[in-house]
């Protein structure tokens, strides 16, 4: 059984777990970034009756400090191995909160085929967007098919492949177009958004879930919702008028924004 849980999903942090509870034996899972601290992460494990054994690896989508603000305690305080591009870890050696410590666990990820992290088979692809190097991730295990891409200037086509395989995905849906522009963001804050190397708005994200929906896709998680120009249901209204456009029975797809701040549920996939 796989299980998906976002432990904060925003500006303010964002960190993300991909666990496998087989039937007999301990779950294992991965993390995706780091925006959470050590403290966040093991209180709400213990909810569910989890400690950080069953963290088996940190994955890194990008530099950005609301994706890496606690990877650096992470490797002090979890000792987890970190998986990231080379030209991420490269930017990592040498970043304020993770140059002392990421050294000993790094580890890069092969940028031509699937990499086996802990039982998992993990591919990357890159997304723009306004770090070293943004890159979004496919995950297979236990016959699911799961890609997750969190911070998009504009969507791709390699994203949309491999969306287009995947029974669960985590897309983001930053902003409602008409609040950031109407919004007190400087013009400059709102160019970078919004010109293609910054947030995908839900317009985008609508239209590429039109993209890329297929008959196997059941879990369609929003992450990374803007707190000053969105709300979680203008971001699922978009996404719904884009499910119903294609036709798609009601209900057929799980459908949820992931909450900012505050934890979602451990999802059964």
């Amino acid at each position: 059984m796989l299980k998906f849980m976002s432990f904060s999903s925003g500006s303010c942090g964002n960190c993300y777990l991909l666990l496998s509870c087989p039937e007999h034996g301990d779950p294992s899972g991965i993390l995706i970034d780091a925006g959470v601290s050590v403290r966040r992460l093991k209180s709400r494990l213990l909810q569910f009756g989890l400690n950080t054994d069953c963290i088996g690896a940190v994955l890194v989508t990008h530099d950005h400090l609301d994706h890496i603000r606690n990877l650096g305690s992470y490797c002090k305080h979890l000792g987890k191995p970190v998986y990231a591009t080379g030209k991420l870890q490269n930017a990592l050696a040498v970043h304020s909160f993770t140059s002392s410590v990421i050294t000993p666990y790094r580890n890069d990820l092969d940028e031509d085929s699937w990499n086996d992290i802990c039982g998992f088979q993990v591919k990357y692809f890159e997304v723009p967007h306004d770090a070293t190097q943004t890159v979004g991730f496919a995950i297979r295990a236990e016959g699911h098919y799961f890609v997750i891409m969190t911070d998009i200037g504009h969507m791709v086509k390699e994203a949309l492949q491999y969306a287009g395989k995947a029974d669960t995905v985590v897309i983001e849906s930053n902003y409602d177009v008409d609040m950031l522009m109407g919004g007190s963001y400087t013009h400059e804050l709102k160019m970078r958004i919004c010109r293609g190397n910054g947030h995908l708005s839900n317009d985008e994200c609508a239209g590429a879930i039109k993209l890329f929906y297929h008959k196997g896709l059941k879990n369609l998680f929003l992450c990374h919702l803007s707190e000053n120009n969105n709300l979680p249901e203008l971001a699922c209204k978009s996404a719904y008028s884009a499910l119903s456009e294609l036709g798609v029975p009601e209900g057929s797809v799980s459908l949820r924004a992931l909450p900012r701040q505050t934890p979602s549920p451990l999802i059964i996939l």
